[in-house]
């Protein structure tokens, strides 16, 4: 069973998706087509920043979603196609458009919103996160429940046994840095971020996403797509659009859903779009499994051999 793995706002970096487009004429025909909807130069980022630009919420997601795409594409010309998929928080949409269930100009609309909505609310109430090292998960439940006297501050991401991310009020996820050592903690690291994602501060951008969701054509999918709210696979139009309206202020499951893969069958892993964090986490999670990352020419050229 092949599964593809799709990474979410952090993994971008200047310079993504040009040599893609350099030799590949379906890179650059999917790129135009996303560009033609926002009203700055999204090419002109990638390429060439500045990386602060690069950064800004409201591009960021658009950008790896966008290359998360392409190199599906590319993939599906050599013949290479997923049993299964999942997403980190962002990648999610990526990669319900390799299941099937979107379109990527539809999911490419909400991207959009969801940026910017996202951007919005990281604005009108500032937050912030951090990433917790070589703590249990029910302590880190216990660390935020201590800390959250101070303000907003919860689990966010299960990335991988031994590093989970909070986020919430920056007093709050302070607070939790503050006495993390106490609660078991390696370390504690604060994250440059543009809000609190995946927690009740993201609330405000609930609203135009969910109008946004619920007036996009969605499809059954055509493999199943493990959701970020569950960790579960689920194929089911519906019921994707209602775990997608829950994500935006829900942890993400994701060394659970990575565990429910490999329960499920999942041999081959290929992280599909920029960088190699999920390939990382993976191998915290399963040492057994082989993973390869899809990201640049030389990737491409890599599968060739």
């Amino acid at each position: 069973m092949i599964a593809f793995l799709y990474p979410g706002q952090a993994s971008q970096y200047v310079g993504m998706m040009k040599d893609l487009t350099a030799a590949f004429p379906l890179a650059t025909e999917m790129l135009e087509q996303a560009n033609a909807i926002f009203d700055f130069d999204l090419r002109d980022v990638c390429f060439n920043g500045p990386e602060e630009n690069l950064k800004q919420t409201y591009i960021t997601q658009p950008a790896i979603f966008v290359h998360s795409c392409i190199a599906t594409a590319l993939l599906a010309v050599k013949g290479i196609r997923p049993n299964c998929v999942a997403g980190h928080s962002l990648g999610e949409y990526s990669a319900l458009v390799a299941a099937g269930a979107l379109d990527f100009t539809d999911a490419l609309e909400l991207v959009k919103i969801r940026g910017e909505a996202m951007q919005k609310a990281g604005e009108i109430q500032p937050g912030t996160m951090a990433a917790l090292i070589g703590m249990e998960d029910e302590d880190a439940v216990k660390l935020t429940n201590a800390a959250s006297a101070a303000g907003v501050v919860i689990p966010a991401n299960y990335n991988s046994p031994g590093q989970i991310v909070i986020s919430g009020s920056i007093e709050g996820v302070n607070k939790a840095v503050e006495l993390a050592s106490e609660f078991g903690a390696k370390r504690a690291v604060p994250l440059v971020v543009g809000g609190a994602f995946h927690s009740p501060l993201m609330e405000s951008a609930g609203a135009p996403l969910k109008e946004a969701i619920l007036n996009t054509k969605f499809r059954n999918a055509t493999v199943p797509v493990y959701s970020n709210v569950r960790a579960e696979p689920v194929t089911n139009a519906e019921e994707i659009k209602e775990l997608l309206e829950l994500q935006l202020t829900s942890p993400v499951l994701w060394a659970q859903s990575m565990n429910n893969m490999v329960r499920d069958g999942a041999e081959d892993f290929y992280e599909v779009g920029p960088q190699r964090v999920l390939a990382g986490l993976l191998r915290r999670i399963d040492r057994t499994k082989r993973v390869k990352g899809v990201d640049t020419v030389e990737d491409f050229d890599n599968l060739n051999g």
